[in-house]
């Protein structure tokens, strides 16, 4: 779906709590957040700059010809059902084999699924749940590295950026960093997503152009993407 040193710049998923004036809790939902939301709390600016996926994108990785029939095998048996895909259909069939094909687990490394996880900013309540991420740890997660949001069918479901764009805010403001790198998923289209702090309270966001995880091209750069995220950004 999307990363510094220290293991802190990867996108991570966040609760959190605080009080309005009337001495209430005062939270904002991540199943429920919208653009407007992001920006009332900070500055936020959408950027358009096509280098700023390029050490993403350009990671050479060589795919075995093991790995080249999983691939071609996994749109096989997917492409005439996906449109019908339930979330969790889709997460089963698609999504989950596809990590698991990457195997991130080494060196108290591995994938989380459904975690809950917080942070503040600027006096205000984000809250949820993980959907995925890569991190250390062994009976809970620990300096995340990678988030993907939000496995949904269709763009109807939820807002899968405005998600991911406000899990990816909370973790730099969590982790002290100033970059995150993300993706999310809308039934068979990917979007990889790059959020940098620039200033204090200010950001600016890249979206990558759609990936067809339907074509053969389209996942294999998925899957080097997701490589890219194991063998370099999880080591810088």
């Amino acid at each position: 779906m999307f990363f510094a040193k220290n293991l802190k710049n990867f996108c991570i998923f966040v609760q959190i709590k605080n009080e309005n004036f009337m001495g209430k809790p005062k939270k904002i939902s991540f199943a429920n957040v919208e653009y407007g939301d992001l920006k009332k709390l900070v500055h936020l600016i959408p950027k358009l700059f096509e280098n700023a996926f390029e050490k993403w994108f350009s990671f050479e990785y060589s795919l075995s010809e093991e790995e080249e029939k999983f691939l071609k095998d996994l749109i096989v048996e997917n492409k005439f059902y996906i449109s019908s895909y339930t979330e969790e259909e889709l997460k089963a069939n698609f999504i989950i084999p596809l990590l698991r094909k990457v195997n991130f687990r080494r060196d108290n490394i591995r994938e989380w699924y459904e975690r809950p996880l917080s942070a503040t900013i600027n006096n205000e309540t984000i809250g949820g749940t993980v959907d995925f991420m890569v991190a250390r740890g062994d009976k809970s997660p620990e300096s995340p590295f990678f988030f993907i949001q939000e496995f949904k069918r269709t763009k109807n479901d939820s807002l899968p950026e405005e998600q991911l764009l406000a899990e990816m805010l909370v973790a730099i403001n969590l982790n002290k960093t100033n970059i995150m790198r993300g993706a999310y998923i809308v039934g068979r289209v990917w979007n990889f997503v790059i959020l940098e702090k620039i200033s204090e309270n200010t950001y600016q966001y890249f979206v990558s152009d759609v990936v067809d995880s339907l074509t053969f091209n389209g996942l294999r750069q998925i899957f080097i993407c997701l490589q890219t995220v194991k063998f370099v950004f999880c080591n810088d």
